[in-house]
């Protein structure tokens, strides 16, 4: 999940997997799988570079915290 801000400055937690592609044309649109279109107000390298922390922030959990660990017996 990142966080991203609409044109009107509504703050919005943003599924990062749901994202399509980014298109610039000036202001940022973000394409979702499910169709939608979100317009925000930061860049396209802004959205690229918080979705690129999440996913490092997920793996590094992951080395923390190996699946069998997390099983129970």
């Amino acid at each position: 999940m990142i966080h991203v801000t609409r044109l009107n400055h509504t703050a919005l937690v943003l599924n990062s997997d749901l994202i399509e592609y980014l298109e610039s044309t000036p202001d940022t649109v973000i394409s979702l799988t499910t169709g939608q279109k979100i317009m925000v107000l930061e860049t396209a390298d802004e959205v690229i570079e918080r979705v690129i922390r999440f996913r490092r922030a997920i793996f590094r959990a992951e080395d923390r915290f190996p699946q069998d660990a997390l099983r129970e017996n």
